[in-house]
């Protein structure tokens, strides 16, 4: 039986870890913001960790239940209320037929993943239910939900337990001034040693223009350009380069002003230079920026990289095992 949407929030998707293997053809991997928590909320309602589920910004839906189920919500704390009376975050709630799921005020972060127990089956595409609009993929009918939509779940997996919920501990949201570690790219020397320090001294802030596409961020000195010949089929600007691919993570600052994150829907190359990439351990972080947050970039290199993504690795090994 499928759940009615009677409200759909500000930009709600369905999202499941996204669709990789297509990169080299334009489409990104897209999927999850914030993969920790939609893993996390996955684990919570029984579900494998790929399941489908929705992913809200900064605005919850209203979801009318036909069927009896497990919810959870984890990411960005947007309390859940079941018919008015609000409940945890982070935390399995059960759904009686019938119920109305909707949101109270976002307190924390930006992104909330909402996990139902089953799965939102609807058509994948290329391998997953990802909603990527840019494409008309995945989702439905490749866009964000809508009301009136009704939303198809698949059949329940391992029995979820209401009331269990991951340990404060294992939650994972940005401080109060964000650091975001970066790994210098090839294009680094293409700008002065001075700018190089001003990158990482300066404090910027998220910009409005912060969506699944990347983040913009303002706030911090401009940076001042090597000299350098106009390279063969390069734009005349400084930041321009002869077209190259993009890693995901790549910090592009245009004409040397502000930084952009791109992030799970980004494209995957273009004629702007890359500062360099922010380490894979932090781009769920990214996800959960409200604009004007406060952030610092922090220069680290290929070993911390490492070191902060298998520590990432036990963080979810560790959800895990609470959740089992």
């Amino acid at each position: 039986m499928p759940i009615n949407v009677i409200t759909s929030g500000i930009m709600t998707t369905i999202q499941d870890l996204g669709r990789p293997g297509y990169y080299h053809l334009g489409i990104p991997m897209g999927g999850a913001m914030d993969r920790l928590a939609m893993r996390a909320a996955n684990l919570l309602v029984g579900n494998p960790e790929t399941a489908a589920g929705l992913e809200s910004v900064f605005v919850g839906p209203e979801l009318e239940f036909t069927e009896d189920a497990m919810v959870a919500v984890c990411g960005a704390e947007l309390p859940p209320k079941l018919d008015g009376e609000e409940h945890p975050t982070w935390t399995a709630l059960e759904v009686k037929k019938g119920q109305v799921l909707s949101f109270d005020f976002l307190k924390a972060g930006a992104r909330a993943y909402i996990a139902i127990s089953g799965g939102i089956d609807t058509q994948p595409h290329l391998g997953s239910r990802s909603t990527y609009p840019i494409g008309a993929l995945g989702g439905v009918d490749g866009r964000a939900i809508q009301p009136g939509d009704s939303l198809p779940l698949g059949k329940p997996g391992v029995k979820a337990r209401a009331g269990t919920s991951v340990p404060v501990e294992h939650r994972r949201l940005p401080g109060t001034t964000a650091k975001l570690r970066m790994l210098p790219g090839l294009y680094w020397h293409r700008i002065t040693e001075e700018s190089q320090r001003s990158f990482f001294d300066d404090t910027w802030k998220v910009a409005n223009e912060a969506d699944r596409m990347g983040y913009r961020f303002q706030g911090g000195r401009p940076l001042d350009f090597v000299p350098r010949e106009q390279p063969f089929s390069a734009g005349s600007d400084p930041s321009n380069i002869t077209d190259a691919c993009y890693p995901y993570g790549s910090v592009q600052v245009p004409s040397g002003q502000e930084p952009i994150v791109l992030h799970r829907d980004a494209v995957s190359g273009g004629g702007y230079f890359m500062l360099g990439t922010v380490i894979s351990a932090d781009m769920d972080l990214i996800g959960q920026l409200q604009p004007n947050t406060p952030v610092q970039f922090v220069s680290v290199d290929m070993e911390t990289a490492l070191e902060a993504r298998k520590h990432r690795n036990s963080l979810l090994a560790s959800i895990r095992e609470t959740l089992s």
